[in-house]
């Protein structure tokens, strides 16, 4: 960052000195004066401009890394996050969602597989155990930042190859086949990263994941796909509306 934030601080206040300060990062993120990727002055700097502690500075910027704000890595320094992606939890691929929103979607597959299905996999297809299904996991990009990885399993007579899922969504391509997922049972949740997942992610290890499982089925009841995926907590969120009776 070229030129340092402006902070005004009001030590009378009743509200802690650290919540002023994120505060008022956090006006100028949203301002615009900070964009996405720009750089903060590192605690030390920040605590010597302002007056305070080196834990008040530190815990101000910690409160921006929680809510998705800011990124901090070690050896590199405190920036501004990526706008967070918000997504309606409806019967859509993620590869969709991201080109409503306006951001390039990319995918590397990771895995192209067939395997025996055993536990969950095999009762969410509803198939004997060690019926062979494919296996394929993904990872999911949005402007070149790793946004996703999604792990999914398929029936093999209805599985799209793999170079169609190097272009295009799970979905498009299952309905290019004249498959058509019509509804879906998925369960969100949320846990820490592996330190696997936190290297494909970007991510500092055990940050925190947003999970979803998901079963879905055509217009004839029968099970299109069943999928593990997880989310980048600091970059993306479901967004439910609720309807009271």
């Amino acid at each position: 960052m070229a030129d340092p934030l402006l902070i005004e601080l009001d030590r009378a206040s009743p509200i802690p000195l650290y919540h002023q300060v994120a505060t008022s990062i956090e006006a100028h993120i949203q301002s615009g004066t900070l964009a996405p990727g720009d750089f903060l002055e590192n605690e030390v700097a920040l605590a010597a401009r302002l007056g305070i502690s080196r834990p008040t500075a530190r815990q101000a910027l910690q409160e921006l890394v929680d809510k998705g704000r800011l990124v901090r890595k070690r050896g590199v320094g405190t920036r501004v996050a990526s706008e967070r992606i918000r997504r309606t939890v409806e019967l859509t691929s993620l590869q969709a969602d991201l080109e409503r929103a306006g951001r390039h979607p990319t995918t590397q597959v990771l895995t192209y597989e067939a395997v025996e299905a055993t536990g969950d996999v095999a009762a969410s297809l509803e198939v004997a155990p060690g019926t062979s299904v494919l296996h394929l996991e993904r990872l999911r990009l949005a402007d070149g930042e790793p946004l996703a990885v999604l792990s999914n399993y398929l029936p093999q007579e209805s599985a799209p190859r793999r170079d169609e899922l190097d272009e295009h969504g799970l979905y498009e391509a299952l309905r290019a086949r004249g498959i058509r997922p019509a509804v879906a049972r998925q369960r969100i949740g949320a846990r820490t990263a592996t330190a696997a997942e936190a290297e494909m992610l970007d991510e500092e290890p055990h940050a925190a994941l947003l999970t979803m499982e998901r079963t879905a089925y055509d217009d004839a009841g029968v099970v299109v796909e069943f999928g593990q995926h997880i989310y980048r907590a600091s970059r993306y969120m479901f967004d439910t509306t609720l309807f009271s009776h």
